[in-house]
């Protein structure tokens, strides 16, 4: 390896210019993701809520991570979320980017095992604020998964985030 630029990874040395794929395969081997987006998007599809678990400090962490977002460490268990929870904050969008037909809400859920997450929820805002519906604080259930189309900001590969409705 004389005259090549080599960086210590992990206490590893790997070589600077090496091909992204060759990096990202040799990475995949020393370490197994518990749970992948694409089971987690598939998951959303089906109207279930996928999480982690961390066994060392207990923390749920949802979408997933590759390491516990409290401790750091990586044993990390799948498990189901009830799906239930409240929000904590929210926004109307109006004027959305290409593909999105306004208006809608985006909104931070704490869920009942921890974590918070960002939907999406399912309430005609219109007929939501000529009511007057106070949102902040109220409980929702998981509807399922909001597919959103892609754009050129995401290669044109549609995502998947999660759908709730207020809870009765």
């Amino acid at each position: 390896m004389v005259g090549q630029n080599v960086v210590s990874i992990g206490g590893k040395p790997w070589m600077v210019g090496r091909e992204i794929e060759e990096v990202l395969n040799e990475m995949e081997k020393e370490y197994k993701y518990p749970l992948k987006y694409v089971e987690w998007f598939e998951a959303l599809k089906k109207g279930k809520l996928l999480g982690l678990k961390c066994e060392d400090c207990g923390r749920v962490t949802c979408p997933p991570f590759s390491v516990c977002q409290k401790c750091g460490s990586k044993k990390l268990k799948p498990i189901e979320l009830n799906g239930k929870g409240e929000i904590m904050t929210f926004t109307v969008i109006h004027t959305a980017p290409e593909g999105f037909n306004p208006p809608y809400i985006v909104c931070y859920v704490k869920m009942s095992e921890g974590p918070w997450i960002p939907g999406r929820l399912d309430l005609n805002v219109e007929a939501a604020e000529k009511e007057g519906i106070k949102l902040l604080g109220r409980k929702v259930e998981l509807k399922g998964g909001a597919i959103l189309p892609g754009d050129r900001h995401t290669g044109n590969v549609e995502r998947v985030v999660p759908l709730f409705k207020l809870a009765e």
